[in-house]
């Protein structure tokens, strides 16, 4: 499987925009319930006056209310962006940490916040599941499980050492274009043959 998803995409990437490891912190936060298309698109004038936790500070929540309010759930989001800014500055010194541990106690962060970041900004083995993987995980058999923590282990079992770093982003594009949650693509799947999901759609 990952084999093809190798050959077809080599260097698979996220499609959150980001500046810095800040600034990825902050877009995945805001991404929840939201597409990263509309992330993108009030992140960018955002990143350009607040890259970091200090200049995020200062803007103050209503100041960045302005920029994301076409976000899903905004102003409890800006609530914990303007908390998780304050704690890294008070902790770790205006410095994201490199521990899921540490990501975890900042504000609106979880766990599979903590393992987008720890996979893009500092190149971890991690695999973060989102609906996408979750779908894609129990569909095609590779990782079956009741709740995303199982989803996530069974892949940090199964999935080759070699293809860990970059499992996350392959998975998640696959789940996205092509294993769709109401019409999956089967027809132009490149694992249709190997996937176990039973209700395949044709052409």
């Amino acid at each position: 499987m990952f084999q093809r998803f190798y050959q077809a995409n080599p260097e698979p990437k996220g499609e959150l925009e980001y500046v810095n490891p800040f600034t990825l912190v902050v877009a995945v936060a805001l991404s929840a319930q939201a597409t990263d298309v509309g992330v993108n698109k009030a992140t960018r004038k955002l990143f350009e006056v607040a890259d970091t936790p200090e200049k995020m500070l200062a803007l103050g929540e209503d100041g960045l209310i302005q920029h994301i309010k076409t976000i899903g759930l905004y102003r409890n989001k800006a609530k914990n962006v303007i908390a998780l800014s304050k704690r890294l500055i008070e902790v770790y010194g205006g410095k994201v940490p490199e521990t899921r541990e540490e990501l975890e106690t900042l504000p609106g962060v979880g766990r599979k916040t903590a393992n987008v970041v720890l996979n893009i900004a500092f190149g971890h083995p991690t695999i973060a599941v989102d609906t996408h993987l979750f779908r894609v995980g129990n569909r095609t058999g590779l990782a079956p499980g009741a709740n995303p923590l199982k989803v996530e282990l069974e892949l940090e079992r199964v999935v080759p050492e070699r293809w860990k770093h970059h499992a996350h982003h392959w998975l998640i594009l696959h789940g996205r274009y092509v294993c769709k949650a109401r019409r999956p693509d089967c027809p132009s799947c490149l694992i249709r043959d190997i996937c176990l999901y039973d209700d395949k759609t044709v052409a």
